[in-house]
């Protein structure tokens, strides 16, 4: 009889998901995965006979299921309840871990140019942990490493790069010095992630150290680049809130300090906190959370908090980009004057988007500083933190994304009578050749509105030789991430960033 019933139980839950599935309305976005889910494909004769159609209808299915979200988070709670036990070294492994992959590990090595040894780095402090050294860890799905309990709790990325890697970068940069020369101060930042700051020692051998690799950045750049050193400033704030603990993102604290470092290399004033307005997002869970499909982190959210200048006037003006949905740029719109900071609800999970919005756009702030100096910070989305605070610093700050620009760069620097350029990227970000490729592409791409003519190209005829020459370094290897990214422009991807529509519209985010 028990056998029966066992029968009969199982045919009922295998109907109940049959129901579920089959007949419910699928998801569109996953706020847990903080992306947009397939779609059902359009169709064509053409794409049935050759698969692709019924390839992208199974990618549909299985990737809208109604109630994603809802089964996700259960799954997660379930793998937290069998944790495999804690390891010798009290590591403890969730179910379904996978292993970090180092991608070449410490052998991973940018050819050097003809005649070019690393020449001796300038001091950047070693930073040794105090804050969390001897807390226990566990190693949560796709290698993340999930350190502290309770409202404490912090998800942090592993970094598989090597000390002789990052090179391109370095010569991405040595490139703009040498076609812009003294016309223009160039300045290189490499941010390390919070991985090297509060990794316990326990779980070391799951991470490589990033210093070796920002030294060598130093090393390689041309005496007349300067690098800022962002690495022994955050190590000096590590015990404050400067990096997110449900977010691969620093946090605004981090960029303030960074930003002051910034504005005391090049010269330029900088004012402290009490000149900015402290404003907060309450219960931000930020993009570890579904990367690490840890449930602690979803328990544990935190304060996005963030500053607004006082005392300062400033006017914002945007380029929004039209993106496809493998991320590239298929249109341009108008600029456009906008805030710069956006205001989320408590508890949206595009808080880290206050700044600027998001990426898709270039930005142009206008202030009320009148001393000569407009600076372009190139950058990823943790470059996103810095601008704000150098409204008393330049008359101009100009954003430029890595993945977004669509324009001649030069004659760029020429018309808006540019004086400064910071590259600011995450480690991830200056290890992949596809940022400091778009870099070195960005001072001979021709300035066109896609899909239209391509406009005249202004600049002066000598920079442009400059720029032309040589070609672009080739690429290094990568360091491994621990998740797979929605972007799939980028080789070395950074984790997912809020989808296009929020980047676009902010959903229930309104401009401040």
């Amino acid at each position: 009889m028990k056998h029966y019933l066992y029968i009969i139980v199982i045919a009922l839950v295998f109907l109940a998901f049959t129901v579920v599935f089959d007949t419910f309305p699928r998801s569109t976005v996953s706020e847990l995965e903080k992306r947009e889910l397939a779609t059902f494909p359009e169709f064509s004769w053409e794409r049935l006979a050759d698969g692709s159609f019924t390839s992208d209808v199974s990618k549909w299915f299985s990737d809208s299921e109604p109630y994603r979200d809802v089964f996700m988070t259960l799954s997660m709670q379930i793998k937290d309840l069998i944790a495999i036990a804690p390891s010798d070294d009290n590591i403890k492994f969730q179910a379904g871990d996978m292993e970090l992959e180092q991608a070449g590990g410490t052998d991973s090595q940018h050819p050097t140019a003809k005649g070019q040894e690393p020449k001796d780095s300038m001091t950047i402090d070693d930073y040794e942990n105090h804050i969390n050294a001897d807390e226990n860890a566990k190693i949560a799905n796709a290698g993340i490493i999930i350190v502290g309990k309770g409202d404490k709790v912090r998800a942090l990325m592993a970094y598989g790069g090597g000390p002789k890697g990052c090179v391109g970068y370095a010569q991405a940069a040595n490139k703009y010095k040498e076609v812009f020369g003294s016309k223009v101060n160039i300045y290189c930042m490499v941010i390390p992630t919070a991985v090297e700051f509060y990794c316990p020692d326990k779980a070391k051998k799951r991470t490589n150290r990033q210093l070796p690799t920002i030294r060598n950045v130093v090393a390689h750049l041309d005496p007349g680049v300067k690098p800022v050193d962002v690495y022994t400033t955050l190590g000096k704030h590590a015990d404050e809130d400067i990096y997110l603990r449900t977010d691969h993102h620093w946090s605004p604290l981090g960029g303030y300090y960074a930003a002051q470092e910034f504005a005391r290399v090049a010269g330029v004033p900088f004012k402290d906190l009490s000149h900015y307005e402290r404003r907060v997002t309450h219960g931000y869970v930020g993009s570890m959370y579904g990367y690490s499909k840890d449930i602690s982190i979803k328990n544990a959210p935190e304060d996005f908090v963030y500053y607004v200048p006082k005392g300062v006037e400033y006017t914002t003006t945007y380029t929004n980009y039209t993106i496809n949905k493998n991320y590239q740029v298929t249109g341009e719109g108008k600029p456009y004057k906008a805030a710069f900071f956006f205001k989320f609800k408590d508890g949206h999970g595009g808080a880290y988007c206050t700044m600027m919005g998001g990426d898709t756009k270039l930005t142009q702030v206008r202030t009320s500083t009148h001393n000569g100096r407009r600076v372009i910070i190139l950058k990823d989305s943790f470059g996103n933190m810095l601008p704000g605070y150098l409204f008393f610093s330049f008359e101009e700050v100009h954003v430029i994304d890595s993945r977004y620009f669509t324009k001649d760069i030069i004659a760029y620097v020429e018309e808006n009578k540019i004086t400064d350029i910071l590259f600011a990227n995450n480690i991830f970000k200056a290890y992949s050749s596809h940022t400091y490729g778009s870099y070195l592409r960005f001072l001979h791409q021709q300035w066109h509105r896609p899909g239209a003519d391509p406009a005249k190209v202004k600049g002066d005829s000598a920079v442009k030789q400059k720029a032309h020459q040589p070609e672009a370094p080739k690429p290094e290897k990568e360091p491994s991430e621990p998740v797979k990214s929605t972007e799939p422009v980028v080789e070395s991807k950074e984790m997912a960033e809020p989808t296009v529509k929020e980047r676009a519209t902010n959903q229930t985010g309104s401009q401040q």
